[in-house]
């Protein structure tokens, strides 16, 4: 429910992209555009305005700033590794700890403002900040020690940032890159999202029933998964596979590796075939479990609907008004830079749809 209130918002970030695109485009004949910065600029735009509602700009500039330390932790890790490098007062290593230190000063801040303004009944709470400061009050209800410090929320709220803009955008990119290589696909999810919707705005209720729209998301996510592994760690003594591990064992879970596996999928499982999820995720693979590019249990991506409802809305907006082809210059290289990108971008050739 909480989510579906934010789905305006997902609209309106989504019309404002569409709008500027068809706004560079001649009347006739096609116009090329690098999807990849665009869908990172929308979807930094929606956890801006979702996260942080009405401190949107400070959001933004929050977000521009966690950009810039991604860049620059990127750099440090193509270098050569030099054991306590990392507290070594260098250029990069300076100007990161200063990216921190204002990070943190700007959140305080609207925390502080949200915090005094939620005392004193002055604001609603269906952003994501909101959510997680009335979670929190409701939970510790005095007791300091049951809820969360400001330095827990603010590192909260720095996940906001990855969670909500980095995976969606490469969810996006890939899935428009696949839909130019596999036109057939791309008619088929035009098709539904034209039956449902026409040229009106996708409603909550039904984007939950687009089947093949769902199909193409899963099967993406599954080819090319944002994050390419997972880590957990050992709690207790345990036996795994036939090998017994003690406590304390950090595990890596090669999601890319066993998405990829036909042992699992089929003889193609490195085809992209969205048909494979026609009875849904539990009947796809060989292995229930197989699938998990948001991991999986207890500690599964709470922001999974999250992210899957942005994208719908993004792709039937997309689809209602272009169709698309990859351009001649684009180089297909998919490789791991925190998540998993297009090395040389995304370069789309984007035509509009007859009215």
């Amino acid at each position: 429910e909480k989510i579906k209130r934010m789905l305006p918002v997902f609209s309106a970030c989504c019309t404002e992209t569409i709008i500027r695109w068809e706004n560079s485009m001649p009347s006739e004949g096609s116009s090329e555009i690098d999807v990849w910065p665009e869908f990172q600029n929308l979807t930094g735009d929606v956890i801006s305005r979702t996260a942080f509602g009405s401190s949107y700009q400070e959001g933004m500039k929050i977000f521009q700033l966690q950009g810039e330390q991604a860049e620059r932790l990127i750099q440090s890790f193509q270098t050569l590794f030099i054991p306590g490098y990392w507290f070594l007062p260098t250029k990069n290593n300076r100007r990161m700890r200063e990216i921190d230190r204002e990070i943190r000063k700007i959140l305080r801040e609207i925390i502080g403002k949200r915090e005094k303004a939620m005392k004193n009944g002055e604001t609603n709470n269906d952003d994501l900040l909101g959510l997680l400061l009335e979670s929190n009050m409701r939970q510790s209800n005095g007791n300091a020690k049951l809820g969360l410090t400001t330095e827990d929320v603010i590192e909260e709220c720095k996940l906001f940032y990855f969670a909500g803009m980095e995976t969606t955008s490469v969810l996006l990119t890939w899935t428009l890159i696949v839909l130019s290589m596999h036109p057939e696909w791309q008619e088929r999810a035009r098709e539904e999202v034209l039956n449902h919707f026409g040229r009106d705005k996708p409603d909550f209720d039904s984007l939950s029933r687009l089947k093949t729209v769902t199909m193409i998301l899963y099967e993406v996510l599954r080819l090319y998964p944002p994050a390419t592994f997972l880590t957990r760690r050992t709690y207790k003594d345990m036996e795994l596979g036939g090998i017994k591990y003690p406590a304390g064992v950090n595990l890596l879970l090669p999601i890319l590796f066993i998405h990829h596996d036909p042992d699992i999928w089929g003889k193609d499982a490195s085809e992209f075939n969205p048909a494979r999820f026609a009875d849904g995720i539990s009947k796809a693979a060989k292995h229930q479990g197989a699938f998990f590019p948001f991991g999986g249990g207890p500690r599964i991506c709470i922001g999974q609907n999250f992210a899957l409802l942005e994208a719908k809305m993004a792709l039937c907006t997309i689809l209602q008004r272009f169709s698309f082809e990859l351009s001649p210059s684009y180089t297909h290289a998919p490789y791991t830079v925190i998540t998993l990108q297009p090395q040389h971008g995304a370069p789309i050739r984007l035509k509009k749809l007859g009215s």
